[in-house]
């Protein structure tokens, strides 16, 4: 698959997703086969840009092309300006959030919420692709609640407008995240535009995947949730697309060595104090396949510096491979 010049080899792509897909998780996944890592959205009100957040997520020293970067908002001319704002900043395809199904975005008239004026649509797509020269991608749900699934129509607004690819996650504004993500929808956008589609839900196993990618027509699929704590899956996918077998699980040593080394990026990136913190919600992550994880979770949670989370980390994992598996069951 191809964005503008770029090629997204293989094609599955790490979804956007605020408060995850920082920097040092966009490498991580794309060391361990994403083709393609979408940056946490960047808001397009300019008086946000300089905050140490938004500073951070314009942070793209080091990270392997495709440079991918997510803008949100409402105003079309301020999302025009965010799009000049990203490239400035190392953006080589710009992507514009349709489908954060969040009250706080959809209350400020952002995200999926665009979906229910079609019009003030084809303002923000037009006048984001004119800004800038990069490829400009647009992410967006199925439709703004099951009786208004609009997404042929908003699809077509985007392959008129010069729109580059289309993300498409199979549930409706009105859906969250609940219930199962439908697939039918994604099928009839293919049909009827000719630009890359991108198929989004519930896409959580090799297996999955291909069902999805065979029902809909898509040209990729993009993981969002299932690549929490699991940053392999794009090469399990990649690896089952590509020959129809399934690879075998990492061990516990490989996911050690995967864990720490996002440890210690994440602590360069932001600081130990920042970087700890940020870390816990990873480590959960990491440790939510097995029942006997959560005394690990507990005492994670209590870890206050690098050094000490570090230290159970790799004390629980080694204490897995060596099949003692119920290592901190008295510790919580």
């Amino acid at each position: 698959m191809h964005i503008g010049s770029h090629s997204i080899d293989p094609p599955i792509v790490l979804a956007p997703m605020a408060g995850v897909t920082d920097k040092p998780f966009r490498r991580l996944c794309k060391r361990l086969g994403a083709g393609l890592a979408t940056s946490e959205m960047t808001s397009a009100d300019p008086r946000l840009w300089t905050t140490r957040k938004s500073l951070k997520r314009m942070d793209h020293a080091g990270e392997p092309n495709p440079v991918c970067v997510q803008i949100a908002g409402h105003d079309p001319d301020l999302l025009a300006a965010a799009a000049r704002h990203a490239v400035a900043h190392g953006a080589q395809i710009v992507d514009i959030n349709m489908g954060c199904p969040a009250k706080k975005v959809c209350g400020a008239w952002s995200g999926s919420a665009l979906l229910r004026n079609e019009a003030l649509v084809a303002r923000i797509v037009s006048a984001t692709v004119k800004a800038v020269d990069v490829p400009v991608t647009l992410k967006i749900r199925t439709g703004w609640n099951r009786e208004n699934r609009n997404g042929v129509r908003i699809a077509k607004i985007a392959e008129d407008a010069g729109i580059a690819a289309l993300a498409v996650h199979g549930r409706t504004r009105a859906d969250m995240y609940a219930g199962v993500a439908e697939y039918d929808t994604i099928a009839a956008i293919k049909a009827a535009i000719r630009i890359p589609v991108l198929a989004n839900g519930d896409i959580d196993s090799p297996q999955s995947a291909r069902h999805v990618l065979d029902h809909t027509g898509a040209d990729a699929v993009m993981i969002g949730r299932a690549a929490q704590g699991r940053p392999w899956i794009f090469r399990e996918i990649a690896h089952y697309l590509a020959t129809g077998e399934l690879l075998p699980p990492p061990s516990p040593c490989e996911v050690r060595d995967i864990l720490l080394g996002h440890l210690h990026d994440l602590y360069a990136f932001y600081g130990e104090p920042h970087g700890v913190r940020i870390a816990r919600k990873h480590l959960r992550w990491y440790a939510q396949d097995r029942p006997e994880n959560a005394a690990f979770r507990a005492i994670i949670n209590r870890a206050e510096s690098a050094s000490e989370q570090v230290h159970l980390t790799r004390d629980y994992f080694d204490a897995l491979a060596a099949g003692a598996s119920t290592v901190f069951a008295n510790a919580a």
